[in-house]
Parts: C-alpha cells; structure tokens; sequence
C-alpha cells in the first residue's frame, strides 16, 4: 500500500476541512476529484507533511510520515502546486534548485524532457514564460529529484484548453516512462477519467466513492 489515511481530521479556522476521513492510495496512478472546498488540496498537501492532520493517522508505504525526515520525504514524494511558483533566475536554476539543495547533481536536461521542453529552454529567463511553460517547469524541479510518488494539485487549472491538453500528454507519457506512482487533484472527473486508473471523489471532507476510473 502507497498511503494509508486512517480517522484524519483537520480543521482551517475552525472550519472542518476533512472529518473522521479513512481511505488508500496504491500504486500507479490516482486521481483525487471533487468541487471547490471539498478538501483535495489538503489531503495531498497530508501526504507529504507540507499539513498535518489534527487528528488520525497517514501511513506511507506502512510507516507513519512522521517516522520519516520532513525533507528526506518530501524527496521521495514530491508536489507540484496548482500556481507556478518559481524563483528569479533561469529555468536550470529552477529545475536545479531542489537538487542543489540536498547537494545532487541535477540532470537538468533530462528533467526538462520528462516536462515536455527541450533544453533550449534552460537559459530562458523562468518569470518570461508563459503560464503553461511554467507549469511545465515546476513539473520538471520536481522531477529532478528523482521522486518516487508525483502529487500534482490541478495541474491545467491555470491553462487554457490547448496547454492543457499538451500538459495532460506530458502526463500520460510519464506513466508509461517512469515508475513513480501520480496522484492528480483535479476537479474535472473528465479529465480524472482520461489521467488516472482509479478515482477517490472527495466531497465536503469525506470520502463519497473511490473505484476504477471510467478510462481504465
């Protein structure tokens, strides 16, 4: 079992944002649907401990993640947030920065193939580019390292239909070429179908139904 989330609960100024919560992920790929407010965003942000829950427990491959070093954690199970948030500097300085950070080498260039750009991008200023290549850029830092689960928080919400469906092509081609399991929030039970093997809908803080998606 990838993650085992056991009776979580979490409040957000004291509003209840997931209540007595029990569910699994497993291996390959899952996509995480429901409206606005259901709670998505916090249950991913749980699995890597950038949250953590006020009550119940999150398992990660059978140990509780707060077992684990925060950082060496966050390594192996890596987010892309749903905003590009990327520093002042070059696309390699991005894609790099993570690995800089725990003292790797970065193969910059195969990062930026696993997104979906070439190299001629690396020396291209990262605030300069458009919402879409950004997006891409944030997928690729957090490629570079390499991780061994990918939780992607509605990843094409910011994009228009054509960069959504390049980003949703990047996205199935790294299920074939990588072996990381993908989680996915998005809000389109649509485009859940056409990502992710199975689907966790998620409504008002609880689990409404979780199965095979439509598409596998």
């Amino acid at each position: 079992m990838l993650f085992s989330l056991e009776d979580i609960s979490y409040k957000r100024a004291g509003r209840d944002v997931l209540t007595d919560l029990t569910v699994e992920f497993t291996e390959g790929t899952t996509a995480l649907v429901g409206p606005s407010g259901a709670g998505k965003s916090t249950l991913l942000r749980l699995l890597n401990r950038l949250a953590d829950p006020d009550a119940g427990s999150v398992r990660y491959r059978g140990r509780d993640v707060r077992d684990y070093d925060v950082l060496a954690l966050r390594r192996q199970v890596a987010l892309v947030p749903q905003l590009p948030a990327l520093l002042v500097g070059t696309v390699a300085e991005n894609v790099s920065y993570g690995s800089r950070l725990c003292g790797k080498e970065c193969d910059v260039e195969a990062a930026l193939a696993l997104a979906g750009l070439d190299i001629t991008f690396s020396e291209r200023l990262a605030r300069q580019l458009s919402v879409g290549e950004q997006q891409r850029v944030m997928l690729a830092r957090a490629l570079a390292l390499k991780p061994l689960v990918l939780l992607l928080d509605e990843p094409t919400a910011a994009l228009d239909e054509r960069a959504r469906d390049a980003v949703e092509r990047t996205l199935l081609d790294l299920r074939k070429r990588l072996s990381a399991a993908l989680i996915i929030v998005t809000h389109d039970q649509a485009q859940a179908s056409r990502l992710a093997d199975r689907v966790v809908h998620l409504e008002n803080g609880c689990i409404q139904s979780q199965g095979p998606s439509a598409g596998a």
